[in-house]
């Protein structure tokens, strides 16, 4: 009796083996965690490197614009390579988040960020802060010079002297943001008086800090890390950066972030990418870096900023940014600065 049953416990346990080894094969894919990275390859990418070795995890990274790979993650859908979206801006996430195609994030990872810089349904979550600031020549205009809000800026005497990056992510966000806060026809007036005004239109926010810097234009409407950027490359700069003390979309914080692809085979490995931007060492590295605002506590900011909760923000959910996203660029569009 033992004799015959031998042989077919034997094939079971190779049965039960080869498909344990098939599973293995299929979460691993190879063992190559995929990150689809909105934030540039100069900034993050000996981040990234970082975690690689500390972890032992192939990494492969594509990167493009957050709005790119947005629509590209959209339009792959369940069929996506991607395990994890690492992106520059809330909006872009939003943007795949209401795609249904993010999981859950944990919450013990949740909880080491503020609510204000994650998912309101722990779809994504923050990892660093950006503050939309004016830049301006310090050696022809004073902090007293400038406007309390960016409504300022409409008013005939800035007339040719004002700065925008009108299709760059970071401002068709704040344009969002404006929509979310006013309504659509005040922040179509907004920017109707801001094309009324002829501003230098750029392609994003280096540009317009460097002729800020060199005296081509007298201000201009960044993310405050560009000229902290600047500085670390050629010292003293002629531009400086100003926050405004009125809460408004000119004054919104807004996180660059990571969500993981409910598609994933790696959601561990993913998980672990997650924790590691969320940790002392990213943290301080965004700081020194990239020269963002940290998130968590624990880790200071830069000096020369003011403190994150001092920063006047409007009184908006990040979560709902990416319902505006189309009608920002549309309403952009129609005021002739695109």
């Amino acid at each position: 009796m033992d004799r015959h049953r031998n042989p077919l416990r034997l094939m079971l346990l190779f049965l039960a083996f080869a498909l344990a080894a098939a599973s293995c094969s299929d979460d691993d894919a190879g063992g190559t965690l995929t990150i689809y990275s909105g934030r540039n390859e100069e900034l993050v990418g000996s981040l990234i490197d970082q975690f690689e070795t500390e972890t032992g995890i192939a990494v492969e990274v594509r990167y493009a614009s957050s709005t790119d790979l947005a629509a590209t993650l959209r339009e792959e859908g369940t069929n996506s390579p991607a395990d994890v979206f690492f992106a520059q801006d809330p909006a872009s996430l939003g943007a795949v988040a209401e795609a249904g195609l993010f999981r859950t994030l944990p919450g013990d990872l949740l909880e080491l960020v503020p609510a204000q810089f994650s998912d309101r349904d722990g779809l994504w979550i923050g990892v660093s802060g950006r503050s939309r600031v004016v830049v301006y020549d310090s050696t022809r205009i004073s902090p007293s010079d400038l406007p309390d809000s960016v409504d300022g800026f409409t008013d005939p005497t800035w007339q040719g002297r004002i700065a925008i990056a009108p299709s760059n992510g970071s401002f068709l966000a704040f344009v969002a943001a404006m929509i979310l806060e006013r309504g659509e026809d005040a922040t179509r007036d907004w920017l109707e008086g801001i094309a009324a005004n002829d501003p230098q239109t750029f392609s994003g926010n280096s540009p317009i800090v460097a002729a800020v810097n060199d005296g081509t234009v007298d201000v201009g409407l960044v993310n405050h890390y560009y000229l902290l950027g600047l500085r670390a490359e050629v010292g003293e700069t002629n531009a400086a950066n100003h926050f405004f003390a009125t809460a408004g979309p000119g004054s919104l914080v807004m996180p660059a972030g990571v969500g993981i692809l409910a598609t994933t085979d790696h959601g561990a490995e993913a998980e672990r990418f997650v924790e590691f931007l969320l940790s002392p060492t990213a943290q301080q590295y965004f700081v020194t870096e990239t020269f963002e605002y940290p998130v968590i506590e624990g880790v200071e900011p830069d000096p020369i900023l003011p403190p994150l909760a001092s920063l006047a923000q409007p009184d908006i959910d990040l979560s709902d940014l990416a319902t505006a996203l189309d009608r920002a660029t549309d309403l952009v569009a129609e005021a002739g600065l695109l």
